[in-house]
């Protein structure tokens, strides 16, 4: 049937100039199809094979080219290493230290260039997508620096006889399943990965990029996600959980959302290890100018600064610490310079800036059975060459820290330790100054911890310089104070309750608590230098907190040499009161005896 609507002559040429070339393209459309896809597997093939230097192998179902759209479709791609040119590296100590298995469901490649390729020799991609990949990630420490292969050319070296150039603006790998196998501890540790997503900007391979130190493996940008991760730790004492976790090569930048480090239970914690309880949440954590490929390939963390915004830390000392043999071993190793000494990890952080992190540290006394809480509040500031690194250590062996705090909530706390990372001794030092605060807000902590109330008085300043290392604290404590009150207590272990010593207390504010300091004005202050032996047992917070509250009982007059005047009073007044009691009966049976001799007489 002839077409109606070419009536015209004109009409008819128009339509066959325009049927033609159409029908012949898409004729060479459905040849290039079937040619070039085989080919195309070929060249997948061999750019795996020889970037890898023929570590990897990788191979698929089927292949897929639509010519016309500028799109290729993979189906189940599998790249695989050979273990056995992997092992015969080993060997040779040239075997990289991470190996890779990865498998894709379906692989995209969106506006490929064809003509490019085949008349200017130049693969130019827009964009590959990547669907459900499965990457499996083993890791062993074969080597601590890099290894130079015989074919040590760079990637566009190797290519270059082919092509002159590789470029892709964007990569997607979308809901990557991950596993990571780290075979470099003292035993196998897995961690497993979902709902991570990671996404690589302008991937270009040329004769410029082959130097370009910008660029991440030849990419301007790689962007890794993950949400929503959580793990336990092997002990199983603690479950971690992140929300949002991001990694930017471009900017050199980690940053991570949400980060808690959650105990087991009380009863259950403490049953099960010696160690304190630490609870940890962070708001914002964000890592600058980390240098990913040397973590990647070594496991060395090297940055610039870290900063902590808005989170709390909670220690709460085990209870149970009192009953383990000393033999058991000794808390020291809660001191940070050793646990810097202790721990296998490599790592040189500049800087670490903290702002408005709330800590809050716990300790149960067996005396008054009840637990007295420290708090400092809206904390801020930063150390100063954290560090593992022995080469680092080498130059510089202290480790600072300038701390700005709010004691109780109320009075203003500025500290400065000095940590040395290489006496055997764990040598540190602390020196600080506490601003202004009604002394009743220390009850919280002063009642459960020295069994003592603050009924009424203010300080005015609190200044300690302390020496210290793993066996004794050495030091000044200065506490400026007006009109202080104070109530004695004892453990009333019927009612579950601290129960005031009434008589006790009145005798302590009459004749042993020393009410201001200074005593007057124009007066030099008291200052005390407090030695504390630091017992096997007592780990670090513990042990600075100890060490101040032994400065400050003798300031106030609650040392023990004054407690035993105030009992010495306490029995002398209890004597004299008996003395008293027996010469009063005595009195009183005289009176009755003479009132009988009376009656008798009449």
């Amino acid at each position: 049937m002839k077409l109606k609507f070419l009536k015209h002559k004109w009409q008819k040429l128009t339509f066959n100039f325009v049927l033609i070339p159409v029908t012949v393209i898409f004729i060479i459309a459905l040849i290039l199809n079937q040619r070039l896809a085989p080919i195309l597997a070929t060249e997948l093939r061999e750019a795996v094979l020889t970037g890898s230097d023929s570590l990897y192998h990788a191979d698929f179902s089927k292949a897929e080219l639509h010519l016309l759209e500028g799109k290729v479709t993979f189906y189940n791609i599998n790249m695989v290493p050979d273990t056995a040119i992997y092992n015969k590296r080993k060997l040779q100590h040239l075997a990289t230290n991470n190996l890779i298995t990865l498998h894709v469901k379906k692989l995209i490649l969106q506006h490929v260039h064809p003509f490019s390729y085949y008349f200017r020799h130049k693969l130019r991609i827009s964009e590959i997508i990547l669907n459900e990949p499965e990457l499996n990630v083993s890791y062993q420490l074969n080597h601590t620096q890099d290894t130079v292969l015989k074919d040590h050319r760079t990637a566009w070296q190797k290519i270059s006889k082919v092509l002159h150039s590789i470029q892709i603006d964007h990569i997607y790998l979308n809901d990557v399943k991950f596993k990571y196998k780290d075979y470099s501890g003292h035993k196998l540790a897995i961690s497993t990965l979902k709902e991570m997503n990671i996404s690589v900007s302008d991937l270009l391979i040329d004769s410029l990029t082959q130097t370009d130190k910008s660029r991440f493996s030849y990419c301007k940008e790689i962007v890794t996600e993950l949400n929503n991760y959580s793990g336990k730790t092997d002990n199983g004492l603690y479950d971690y959980r992140i929300k949002y976790l991001k990694l930017s090569t471009l900017t050199s930048r980690l940053n991570v959302v949400g980060l808690q480090l959650e105990p087991a239970k009380s009863d259950v914690f403490f049953n099960k290890t010696q160690s304190d309880r630490v609870t940890v949440a962070v708001d914002s954590l964000q890592l600058n100018n980390f240098d990913y490929l040397l973590y990647h390939k070594y496991r060395i963390l090297n940055a610039s600064s870290l900063q902590l915004h808005n989170g709390s830390v909670r220690v709460s000392n085990n209870p149970n610490k009192s009953k383990k043999d000393e033999d058991e071993g000794d808390a020291v190793s809660t001191f940070p310079n050793m646990m810097v000494r202790n721990t296998d990890a490599n790592l040189t952080i500049d800087t670490i800036h903290l702002k408005n992190i709330n800590v809050e540290y716990a300790e149960f006394n067996n005396d008054s059975k009840k637990t007295g809480t420290v708090l400092f509040n809206n904390t801020s500031g930063s150390f100063y060459n954290v560090t593992t690194n022995k080469k680092a250590i080498e130059k510089n062996n202290i480790t600072r820290a300038d701390l700005s705090s709010y004691f109780m909530n109320r009075g203003h706390l500025t500290a400065q330790f000095l940590f040395n990372l290489t006496d055997k001794d764990a040598a540190f030092s602390y020196k600080g100054s506490l601003g202004p605060f009604a002394a009743n807000k220390i009850n919280q902590a002063s009642m459960a911890l020295a069994m003592v109330k603050i009924s009424s008085g203010s300080v005015k300043q609190f200044n300690f310089d302390i020496q210290a290392n793993s066996k004794v604290f050495k030091g000044n404590v200065s506490l400026l104070y007006n009109d202080l009150k104070v109530s004695l207590l004892k453990a009333d272990t019927a009612h579950n309750q601290l129960k005031k010593q009434s008589l006790m207390s009145i005798f302590a504010n009459l004749f042993v608590i020393k009410r201001n300091n200074p005593d007057a004005a124009g007066v030099v202050p008291r200052t005390t230098y407090v030695v504390y032996h630091r017992p096997k047992d007592s780990p670090f917070f513990k042990t600075v907190w100890r060490t101040l509250l032994e400065g400050i009982k003798p300031a106030v007059g609650l040392d023990e040499k004054s407690k035993r005047a105030t009992n010495q009073r306490i029995e002398e007044h209890n004597q004299n009161k008996k003395e008293r009691q027996i010469k009063k009966a005595e009195r009183k049976k005289h009176r009755e005896e003479r009132k009988l001799e009376k009656e008798q007489g009449r």
